[in-house]
């Protein structure tokens, strides 16, 4: 799959650049906040498209289970690495809200393309 390739090619590049450049010292926080948002959203694109090519009608049930299952392991793994983890916490919170919020926006943007390529009529 092409998107999650990209993906992860592009989040190990902005961390790769923010590590070594712009904040050195919080390069295991940034690792930290990336490494679950990206995991979850490669995981998630390719049992949808998966699921997308055996039965289209099977999607929304898919998505709204692993609606369920993202809350309850973005919170587990947020609160494990928080307590846990002997980190800085504003660094991961900082990374991982930026990384959740655009791999959840480039998931939406590859949704809506999935789903509109489904309805352009074949020439």
């Amino acid at each position: 799959m092409k998107t999650a390739g990209v993906m992860t090619g592009a989040c190990l590049f902005t961390w790769l650049v923010m590590a070594t450049l712009v904040t050195p010292d919080a390069a295991v926080e940034l690792l930290l906040g990336m490494t679950a948002p990206l995991g979850v959203a490669v995981t998630t694109m390719i049992l949808i498209e998966r699921t997308y090519r055996q039965d289209p009608n099977r999607v929304t049930p898919l998505m709204i289970k692993a609606f369920g299952t993202k809350m309850v392991l973005f919170g587990a793994y947020v609160a494990v690495v928080v307590s846990a983890a002997s980190i800085d916490p504003i660094p991961f919170v900082v990374s991982f809200t930026s990384y959740f919020i655009a791999l959840h926006m480039t998931e939406a943007l590859w949704l809506r393309s999935l789903f509109a390529a489904a309805r352009t009529p074949e020439s």
